[in-house]
């Protein structure tokens, strides 16, 4: 009987064992009933399934250290508590949209331009715009909307919480180029008017997120620590 909690165990081509678990779906056709039979190895669902705990337990962090900012920012510059509700409403209602895009954006294409718009709005200011951006027509496919998303999100987190949009005056300024010969395109994130930048000491799984999103788009990103403010590059494809 199924779904008893039994330890399965298969063999690999080498004749070496291996944990499984087995899910079953049934469905029945005209002539008769198939069961399609879906085989995993345990260790390999574990490690997944640990990789989307990390995963996670960083995107909390990140949007309780955002959700703190925003309404700190907001109520810091507002004349009033009702200027400063609205303000800190309209925010993070900016921001669900951004998460809104990351679930929605492997549906269709989208402009960059878009793209940065929905990712960054969430982080700006409407007395004082925190982000300068590059007009731009290129057009993203579907399967680059979402990483590139990520990307910005998390530029934009780490700003929040130690870079140009951790104070009042810091600035950042997106630029992005395609280089028609080597059909290599390049997005530029420049800090500006922040806390004098630090090299950290240690790499963080949020710069190993960005290595991995790079590396997902079979691209690269490098990263200067200037002291006047840090500066990402992403070249893709």
């Amino acid at each position: 009987m199924m779904g008893i909690g039994l330890e399965l165990r298969a063999l690999r081509k080498d004749g070496s064992e291996l944990q499984v678990e087995i899910s079953l779906s049934p469905h029945r056709l005209p002539d008769g009933l198939v069961v399609v039979a879906a085989i995993r190895d345990v260790e390999v669902a574990k490690r997944f399934q640990d990789l989307l705990l990390k995963e996670l337990h960083h995107r909390v962090k990140n949007m309780l250290a955002t959700v703190i900012a925003i309404t700190s920012q907001s109520l810091g510059s507002a004349q009033n508590l009702e200027e400063g509700r609205l303000a800190v409403e309209g925010r993070l209602v900016a921001l669900g949209r951004a998460h809104d895009l990351l679930l929605e954006s492997n549906r269709a294409g989208a402009k960059l331009s878009d793209v940065i718009h929905d990712t960054t709005e969430p982080f700006d200011s409407q007395d004082f715009r925190r982000f300068v951006v590059q007009d731009t027509h290129i057009e993203i496919a579907s399967d680059a909307v979402l990483p590139l998303t990520m990307f910005l999100n998390e530029l934009c987190t780490n700003a929040v919480k130690y870079g140009a949009l951790s104070n009042e005056t810091g600035r950042v300024k997106i630029t992005s180029t395609v280089d028609e010969t080597t059909q290599l395109f390049t997005l530029n994130w420049t800090e500006t008017g922040g806390p004098t930048v630090q090299e950290p000491t240690r790499r963080s799984f949020g710069t190993h997120l960005l290595g991995g999103v790079a590396t997902q788009l079979h691209g690269d990103v490098r990263v200067q620590y200037d002291p006047a403010g840090v500066v990402y590059q992403l070249d893709i494809p």
